[in-house]
């Protein structure tokens, strides 16, 4: 059915071809590739090889994205691991909200060591706001509310994401959170864990939830107190990319 949604432009998947370093750079609900963009791009001029793949049922239409659930976008997951398994042995992974809860569910999933390293950004593994409103509307007729995207303090940028979130979808993604949230003791992969300091989409004390409650003995807290939710395209944009590249050469096996 999803064949019938045309992707936006700038939705499209992403790929650099570099060294046999990867990383797998995963955007968030309701958005696109072009919220990780910028991240990718940076990553690729350090010479990593780069992937960003649009998730099932992401920047097409909400009425294509509630056909699609959690286990849809794990699956998208994967499957951008295997395009960068072909060529790459060391593997980093990378996201943005939803994306960063996806991060967190391939390092509680991976063989020990098979994952390098990972970098949430404002990740989501409990959002008690959302999980009333869904409960407040899931016996209901209604079938989209209002879209989460463009959280950015930067004034003049703009999100590509959907401006209706499907009621469905919101099970789906409370579904993911509960999940990765049961298992994040299981992690063991070094962790740099991005947090906006103001977020009005995911509370700030999810990602220091993550950072206390994973077992990486390297890891990092680093807070951004320029942005808001979609810090991959506000005011911490470039210190993100920053660290993250250095994240990866510090870690890499030359």
């Amino acid at each position: 059915m999803s064949d019938s949604f045309k992707v936006m432009e700038g939705a499209e998947d992403f790929y650099f071809q570099g060294n046999n370093v990867g990383v797998l750079v995963i955007h968030g609900f309701t958005g696109s590739t072009q919220s990780m963009r910028f991240l990718g791009e940076k990553l690729a001029e350090e010479g990593f090889t780069v992937y960003g793949p649009r998730l099932k049922g992401h920047g097409t239409a909400p009425e294509d994205m509630e056909q699609s659930g959690y286990r849809e976008w794990i699956k998208s997951v994967g499957e951008g691991l295997e395009v960068l398994n072909k060529t790459c042995d060391q593997i980093f992974v990378t996201g943005l909200s939803m994306g960063g809860t996806l991060t967190l569910y391939v390092a509680e999933h991976a063989n020990a060591g098979r994952i390098k390293g990972i970098m949430p950004i404002n990740a989501a593994v409990h959002m008690p706001e959302l999980i009333e409103s869904y409960e407040s509307l899931k016996d209901t007729d209604t079938q989209f509310v209002e879209g989460i995207g463009s959280d950015i303090k930067k004034e003049g940028i703009e999100e590509l994401a959907y401006d209706q979130t499907p009621v469905k979808s919101m099970k789906e993604i409370i579904a993911l959170s509960m999940i990765v949230r049961g298992n994040l003791e299981k992690i063991t992969a070094p962790a740099l864990v991005f947090s906006s300091t103001t977020d009005h989409v995911v509370p700030p004390e999810n990602s220091r939830e993550i950072y206390d409650s994973i077992s990486s003995e390297d890891c990092e807290l680093v807070k951004l107190d320029n942005s808001y939710h979609v810090a991959t395209l506000d005011n911490d944009k470039e210190l993100i990319a920053e660290k993250c590249a250095a994240f990866v050469h510090r870690l890499r096996t030359k």
